[in-house]
């Protein structure tokens, strides 16, 4: 199976790549703008690398460019450290939907889109599949807007495409600006107070390894019809029990200077994914790798 993943270099990227390496069969295309980024990975030998930026706006056929891959999981993105900023509108939308329309109309006929669950938009509780999107930030009306256009696509070209909808994820490798590295970043620096919000908001978070190995398995999967899948644990959880937990793991003293930074006004305060189709796509590839 060759399989091309864009946003080689990310956070998810990385760890992804890392998955899809464990099955010998997989042919892996890795993309990203940054060649010596790129070089400082462990599996750098062992992939293709074929550097390529999304603002090029090319009109090569990209599936020619990057060796006619047979599924291809895009998770490049630029801008997330803000999620409010136009950037993502005015420029990340139209590129991303361009990229897609050229692989597509050239001869992609399986892709997985990574989308957010900010698509939800500022509701609370449970979020499912099958829920109206409501965005409320420029990231989130862009994403939303992306998987609209994807659908239209559907119409003059023949392909399968997964939507698979994020939720926070933590662990190595993630942006020096999120929570838990800066968490982990003060135990380092021996702080005796960290600063956070009140933390009583409820969040679903996952691993980046669990992350991974479940776009891997949503990717793999024939669904014969094209699907929005929630990646998240399902478990709401504190932002304050979150990290008095880890504190705890880390055996740390650090006092919790609660209420410092006000609640974010681009999210709700309790919300988590539903996973009942997340739960049945893992159980189809348990069943189809007995």
């Amino acid at each position: 199976m060759k399989i091309l993943v864009t946003g080689a270099t990310g956070f998810i990227g990385n760890h992804l790549i890392n998955e899809l390496l464990k099955n010998d069969s997989n042919e892996i295309i890795a993309t990203s703008r940054n060649l010596s980024k790129i070089k400082k990975f462990d599996w750098f030998n062992k992939v293709v690398f074929i550097p390529y930026d999304l603002d090029e706006c090319s009109n090569k056929n990209l599936f020619e460019f990057f060796n006619k891959p047979d599924r291809v999981v895009h998770l490049a993105w630029d801008g997330l450290s803000n999620y409010n900023s136009l950037i993502h509108i005015e420029k990340n939308l139209i590129n991303n939907y361009s990229f897609i329309k050229n692989l597509v109309s050239n001869g992609v006929r399986d892709i997985s889109i990574t989308g957010t669950c900010f698509e939800y938009g500022m509701i609370n509780g449970c979020l499912s599949e099958d829920m109206p999107t409501m965005p409320s930030n420029s990231y989130a009306i862009a994403k939303d807007s992306l998987r609209k256009f994807v659908e239209l696509l559907k119409k003059d070209f023949e392909f399968d495409y997964k939507w698979i909808r994020l939720f926070y994820m933590y662990g190595k490798g993630q942006s020096e600006k999120s929570l838990f590295s800066l968490l982990e970043q003060a135990i380092k620096n021996k702080d005796t107070v960290f600063n956070m919000s009140g933390g009583e908001q409820l969040r679903d978070y996952l691993h980046i390894s669990k992350v991974a190995e479940y776009i891997n398995k949503i990717s793999s999967q024939n669904l014969h019809k094209n699907q929005i899948v929630n990646c998240c644990s399902g478990k709401p959880v504190s932002i304050r029990n979150l990290v008095e937990a880890h504190l705890k793991e880390r055996q740390s003293n650090i006092k919790l200077n609660l209420g410092f930074y006000p609640y974010p006004d681009y999210e709700p305060m309790a919300f988590w994914g539903d996973t009942n189709k997340l739960k049945w796509i893992l159980d189809k590839n348990e069943m189809s790798n007995m």
